[in-house]
């Protein structure tokens, strides 16, 4: 008998875990509100960005219950090695394996402004600009301003999500979207005293790289975090919406499963599987977990 019990010891750590993280996963659905009903930014730096680090996420806010409306704009086409037009394609196939609604709502932008590349940091007027050019044209010309300061702000979208001022990987590309969209929530705001912003703006938190690669293992550590900060799931946005989302994928059987950001990767981003991808798909928790903060911006 002691035998028998000794030898299921393994067994047990292999099966607690995952138990126990559906079990979290369960509970942070209860807990944390989601956003419904709205029209969703998600602004990338590269192709593959939306499966590596927001696919749970993605699968959350694109869930047909929500009623929301999300679109990626992805401002290079990972052209570093020459493959930008392949990778332009295989982020909408992404994309719609993640639940987007048309290939429409996916926006690459090719511009000698924003260089794939490791070492160069994005202008984070000229990322402002673009967003201005996008989604409240109105102010993409300063010199001709279509609302006084008595009118609120206006834009075409109610949340905006990116990287935080980190970038998850400290990629400079991604820390300059970080900048950018503050810029551009000010941008908003500008001439617009005791207005409240027209979009919430969410970045997704960069961890520590031991807890980067535990997998589904850091859920525990993020609801601990999470619980330390009060949560901050009572504190809400001007607009109404959470100041924080969480979003935890299941580890298999949905759509909204670890399984859907894999084969985001895997189907779709070909031209990006070297033999480090499977690592990152394997081990990091960004694949699985996602949890994201309310930006707090003046103009």
């Amino acid at each position: 008998m002691d035998l028998l019990a000794f030898a299921s010891f393994p067994l047990i750590f292999l099966v607690l875990p995952p138990l126990l993280y559906i079990y979290t996963s369960s509970i942070t659905q209860a807990r944390f509100p989601t956003l419904r009903n709205k029209k969703i930014c998600l602004l990338i730096a590269h192709p593959d960005d939306e499966a590596m680090f927001f696919a749970p996420t993605v699968l959350a806010l694109t869930r047909p219950d929500t009623g929301n409306h999300v679109k990626i704009l992805c401002l290079s086409t990972g052209n570093a090695d020459g493959l930008g037009e392949t990778r332009k394609r295989e982020l909408v196939k992404s994309a719609m394996l993640l639940g987007l609604r048309q290939e429409e709502d996916v926006l690459v932008i090719d511009s000698p402004d924003f260089p794939d590349s490791m070492t160069t940091t994005w202008d984070p007027d000229r990322i402002s600009a673009l967003l201005c050019s996008a989604f409240a044209p109105h102010l993409a010309n300063a010199s001709r301003p279509t609302s006084s300061r008595n009118e609120p702000p206006t834009v075409a979208i109610d949340a905006l999500i990116t990287f935080d001022d980190t970038g998850v990987s400290s990629h400079p590309n991604h820390i300059s979207l970080y900048h950018g969209a503050r810029a551009f929530v000010s941008t908003l705001l500008k001439g617009k005293p005791g207005w409240a912003s027209p979009v919430d703006l969410y970045t997704l938190t960069s961890v520590s790289t031991p807890r980067k690669y535990t997998s589904f293992l850091d859920s525990f550590t993020t609801i601990f975090v999470l619980l330390f900060r009060g949560l901050g799931a009572r504190r809400k946005s001007d607009k109404g919406n959470p100041a924080t989302l969480v979003n935890m994928s299941a580890l298999f059987g949905s759509r909204e499963s670890y399984g859907s950001a894999r084969r985001a990767m895997t189907d779709a981003h070909k031209s990006q599987m070297v033999w480090f991808r499977w690592g990152w798909i394997l081990l990091s928790r960004y694949m699985v977990i996602n949890d994201l903060r309310l930006e707090h911006v003046k103009a």
